[in-house]
């Protein structure tokens, strides 16, 4: 799947979990680090859910079913911590009118050049994408299902998340070319060349949201009010204490190694070899190189010699993010 793909790439590293019920929204937004109750119709939001001290136990993109339910609640996620998060996420319920479960849908990447009259995303299906605007987190629903506008590394790429019933009469999976085996993989590199970060089973209770840049990208509210380990972060934003940033990194011959191993591993300043400098949030693999989100320490920046798992290990080479990275928003 190149850029310019028309077809559908299956993520069968996102889940969807549902939040219904009266309470839905109101419990949600006194759980996340962004606004969930004052959601707009069209609109999606990207947010975290934090434990007391702060660190992220999960990274989402949330949005109301207006397409059945106006009540309920969609959060896509990781599908490595969906179950985890459910369980969690109850045990906070009390007595809110509102219960979580997973949805029964499938996530798809959708990929084209220019704006939304540029093509279709599947000829053969007739998977038009909707006229929603370029920017990130606007939402609309045709027949195929729900479509999420996505962050994208260059103003000439629109990308879409479409979460379809998973027993959709357009029988998706059947679009995509058998020979196109890294279409996921590449859909996952675009969403680290956006400064997209996921929080994955290995790298919960790892990060406050500013280190994974969430409040760079639209991912916090400092004004919405309380939720778990929210006094940490509006702590570290407003005293200007934020040392450290998320960073897209490239490791040109990466050899044998296995991307999927690689979140939560610890990367090195070849300089100062004694001591960490971070850890990896994401990787990927598409072609000989991986891609990877990690954290760094904004002193580092320009100037440190990245390397992988150890002082002497794979050289990281710094690539630009569509934003930039800075101490506060």
């Amino acid at each position: 799947m190149t850029s310019s793909s028309p077809y559908p790439a299956r993520l069968p590293d996102l889940a969807v979990i549902d939040i219904a019920g009266a309470d839905a929204a109101s419990f949600l937004h006194s759980q996340l680090t962004n606004d969930v109750a004052g959601l707009a119709s069209g609109q999606a939001r990207l947010a975290g859910y934090c434990t007391a001290k702060g660190r992220l136990l999960g990274t989402m993109v949330v949005w109301r079913d207006e397409a059945s339910d106006p009540a309920t609640l969609r959060a896509l996620v990781k599908a490595d911590i969906a179950a985890p998060l459910i369980k969690r996420l109850s045990m906070f319920v009390l007595r809110a009118k509102a219960s979580l479960k997973m949805a029964d849908a499938r996530v798809y990447g959708i990929m084209l050049p220019g704006g939304p009259d540029a093509g279709e995303a599947g000829p053969a299906l007739q998977l038009h994408p909707p006229a929603t605007p370029a920017q990130a987190w606007r939402m609309a629903h045709t027949e195929a299902g729900t479509w999420i506008t996505a962050p994208s590394p260059r103003q000439d790429l629109r990308r879409w998340w479409l979460i379809a019933p998973a027993e959709s009469r357009l029988r998706l999976d059947e679009s995509e070319p058998p020979a196109d085996t890294g279409a996921a993989a590449l859909w996952r590199q675009k969403d680290i060349a956006s400064g997209l970060p996921w929080v994955q089973a290995a790298t919960q209770d790892l990060f406050i949201p500013q280190t994974m840049n969430l409040d760079l990208i639209d991912g916090v509210s400092f004004t919405k009010g309380c939720y778990p380990g929210q006094e940490v972060v509006a702590r570290s934003h407003y005293r200007g204490t934020v040392k450290r940033r998320m960073a897209y990194g490239l490791v040109e011959e990466a050899g044998a190694l296995d991307a999927e191993s690689l979140p939560a591993v610890d990367t090195f300043d070849a300089r100062q070899p004694d001591n960490p400098c971070g850890r990896v949030m994401n990787a990927v693999r598409v072609g000989p190189a991986i891609h990877l989100l990690m954290e760094v320490q904004l002193g580092d920046l320009g100037g440190a010699d990245f390397r992988l798992g150890r002082p002497d290990g794979p050289a990281i080479s710094e690539q630009p993010l569509p934003y930039p990275i800075k101490a506060e928003a």
